[in-house]
């Protein structure tokens, strides 16, 4: 990876690792749907002043006739799903173990990238890292397996949800959408999300509870514009450089930005489960893409 790819791409990760704190703190007040709905309205209408002003970036009708259906299926699993999923979890789950569980994004991400992917093919030491990896996410959701079925159980089960359909996106994405600009992939996006989320709220809340304290709106705003409009801008355009099983390991990064800030901010806590279970799942993944980290590869 290049040395400004790496710089975007940590400069991603610390964004990102900020955002579980702020939708911890959202959902103390607003629906998960309610945040979601806000988080795309406010960062589709972050990237326009980012189109208009850049003259090289144009949406045409041509555009949208070709890919009007790929918005719609990343709308749906790179934001409405998983974001509604992660606001969910965050109602039950610590918002630095979200974080990482969350980082076992890479893992799906190998298995459905070895189907349509042509150059990520699953190989024994992905099959190693698999194991190891889930190995680690079963031993992070044991406290709560032993317990039976609770709702920490069923959020940290939403979150593993969530994982799968980003890995999802980014595969698609890499194959459908990499002939238009980030900007554009962003913005498209998240305005199909904007209206399936707005849909959403509208057909399951009655009232709406919208935001009143202002640290709710600074955590909307925060997630809108930092975590959603500059994050997939950096997102789409590392993806399409470095491909989508080293982009998704940017998921590496947040869990050390998120379990500092939940210990600092939130008086979360952080067991001998959460240490190990880390180690396992950030170690699966480094096994399983040992070729991709130690040699140099052409794009998948």
């Amino acid at each position: 990876m290049k040395s400004r790819d790496s710089l975007l791409f940590w400069i991603l990760g610390l964004v990102w690792g900020t955002s579980f704190l702020w939708i911890k703190i959202a959902v103390h007040e607003v629906s998960p749907g309610v945040l979601v709905a806000f988080r795309a309205l406010i960062a589709a209408l972050g990237l326009i002043p980012v189109i208009l002003l850049n003259k090289k970036i144009k949406i045409t009708g041509e555009d949208i006739r070709k890919h009007y259906l790929d918005f719609i299926f990343m709308g749906f699993f790179n934001i409405a799903f998983p974001f509604m999923m992660i606001a969910w979890a965050e109602q039950f789950v610590d918002s630095g173990m979200t974080s990482i569980i969350n980082s076992s994004t890479p893992l799906s991400a190998i298995i459905i990238s070895s189907f349509f992917v042509k150059d990520d093919r699953i190989t024994l030491p992905k099959v190693a890292g698999l194991l190891t990896g889930f190995s680690g996410v079963i031993l992070l959701m044991s406290p709560n397996i032993q317990e039976g079925w609770n709702q920490n159980l069923f959020g940290q089960g939403a979150i593993l949800l969530a994982t799968i359909s980003y890995s999802i996106a980014a595969v698609f994405a890499r194959r459908k959408i990499h002939d238009l600009a980030p900007p554009v992939q962003a913005f498209t996006q998240l305005v199909t999300s904007t209206v399936m989320m707005w849909i959403f709220v509208f057909a399951t809340e009655n009232p709406i509870g919208f935001p009143q304290k202002p640290i709710t709106w600074l955590a909307l705003i925060w997630l809108g514009l930092l975590g959603s409009s500059f994050a997939y801008i950096l997102y789409f355009s590392l993806l399409h450089r470095i491909g989508p099983t080293r982009m998704t390991m940017v998921t590496y990064i947040p869990p050390l930005v998120a379990v500092i800030l939940g210990v600092v901010f939130l008086g979360e806590t952080f067991n001998w489960q959460s240490i190990a279970g880390t180690g396992l799942v950030l170690l699966g993944i480094t096994i399983a893409n040992q070729r991709i980290l130690f040699k140099r590869q052409p794009a998948e």
